[in-house]
């Protein structure tokens, strides 16, 4: 009996340790059991070291005064702020870097991307022009290009050149009219989310409706129609309470208005520009693995170019296009610090740069400015995830 049971418990302890699961789990667990070993062994050297040399350590210097100016802040700052609010103004600056430069590179890159695969030969040729210069030049390249030898040789704010009455551009940046909420503003803002939330219940229902009857609803002027004309009323019944501060020049500068440093333009433009030119090869990528029957069975149904591009062959290119397209996007927020090369206040100039300078905590802010674009392109991936689930084709 016992001759039986002591193979039965030997075979029983061979097929445990031989199983794929059981031995991932178990080198995985070694792993991490590495990792936070050696990252233990890294903290309390550094902490030793540190101690050793009476280098102050922690995040306590986030409270103290930072002493120095930002060129362009989003949020009140002053140089009696702290440190801490030195890197919200540093991360904002980024995060407006990144969103427009976002939304410029997507429109370039989808227009340059279809006139890439356009008849005619003009626009072809261009695009492929474009595509090919932007994309074979380094963007530090491209940003001290429009910094210093576009926007430096702008004219002065006195030959400024003057758009309408209303913008002026200079070497001294571009200067907008500012906006000036009154009271009554907060029904204004309201219609328009009203508008916005009539648009987009519109919008489903006109799908829904195409799809089932072949007609849909012309969104593009009613949802411009509704957008515009709801705040519209809403302003005149409460008697118009934003209305615009005109810049004035005064002496050898503009008084009022908003002004958009030039050190902003040149960095969006150029990352935008630089970033487009990639898009543009994934649109033309997306648009040609669509079967060419597609196309011909929409013009067989009497649709158009254009309509079948936009509701035809774009939907179904863009499960190619999102997730080349999602790298993109994490590239040009991740190019954004290149900033520095021109002096924009962002995260690593007026972070990583200034405040590490005047505290020395290396440590604590290179960890910080890490974690930042970490969480950065983490949302951004995690953003375009979900949309790429809801474009994706869906086999039965």
């Amino acid at each position: 009996m016992s001759d039986l049971v002591e193979p039965a418990i030997g075979r029983s302890k061979t097929s445990f340790i031989n199983d794929p699961k059981v031995r991932s789990i178990g080198l995985q667990l070694i792993a991490l059991v590495l990792v936070v070993f050696l990252g233990w062994m890294f903290v309390d050297n550094a902490r030793q070291n540190l101690a050793a040399q009476k280098i102050a350590t922690g995040f306590g210097f986030l409270d103290n005064t930072a002493g120095f100016g930002i060129s362009q802040t989003l949020v009140p700052y002053s140089e009696t702020s702290t440190y801490g609010r030195a890197f919200l103004v540093g991360l904002l600056n980024t995060l407006l870097v990144a969103v427009v430069g976002i939304f410029f590179a997507t429109i370039i890159g989808f227009f340059v991307g279809i006139g890439r695969l356009s008849k005619n030969f003009v626009v072809r040729l261009l695009s492929t022009i474009y595509v090919e210069v932007i994309r074979n030049l380094p963007p530090l390249f491209q940003i001290l290009f429009w910094y210093l030898a576009v926007l430096s040789a702008m004219p002065s704010p006195r030959q400024s050149i003057n758009l309408l009455g209303e913008v002026f551009i200079s070497n001294r940046g571009i200067i907008v009219p500012r906006p000036v909420f009154e009271a009554g503003t907060g029904y204004v803002l309201w219609s328009f989310g009203a508008a916005l939330l009539v648009v987009i219940v519109l919008h489903y229902w006109s799908r829904e409706r195409r799809a089932e009857t072949g007609r849909g609803l012309p969104m593009l002027p009613i949802g411009l129609g509704l957008m515009i004309l709801v705040p519209f009323i809403a302003m005149a019944i409460t008697g118009f309470p934003i209305s615009l501060e005109r810049p004035e020049l005064k002496g050898f500068n503009f008084v009022g208005g908003v002004r958009v440093i030039p050190e902003f333009v040149a960095l969006t433009v150029a990352l935008a520009t630089y970033t487009g030119a990639f898009i543009a090869e994934n649109v033309r990528a997306g648009i040609q693995s669509v079967s060419h029957g597609q196309t011909e069975a929409a013009h067989s149904l009497g649709l158009r170019n254009g309509h079948t591009l936009r509701l035809v062959v774009i939907p179904q290119a863009m499960r190619v296009i999102i997730p080349p397209l999602t790298s993109q996007y994490l590239n040009l927020t991740k190019n954004s610090s290149l900033a520095v090369g021109i002096g924009y206040p962002d995260l690593v100039a007026v972070f990583a740069g200034t405040t590490l300078n005047q505290t020395g905590q290396a440590i604590e802010i290179i960890a910080i400015t890490m974690g930042v674009y970490l969480v950065l392109s983490i949302i951004t991936s995690v953003i375009m995830n979900v949309y790429n689930k809801r474009v994706a084709l869906v086999e039965r």
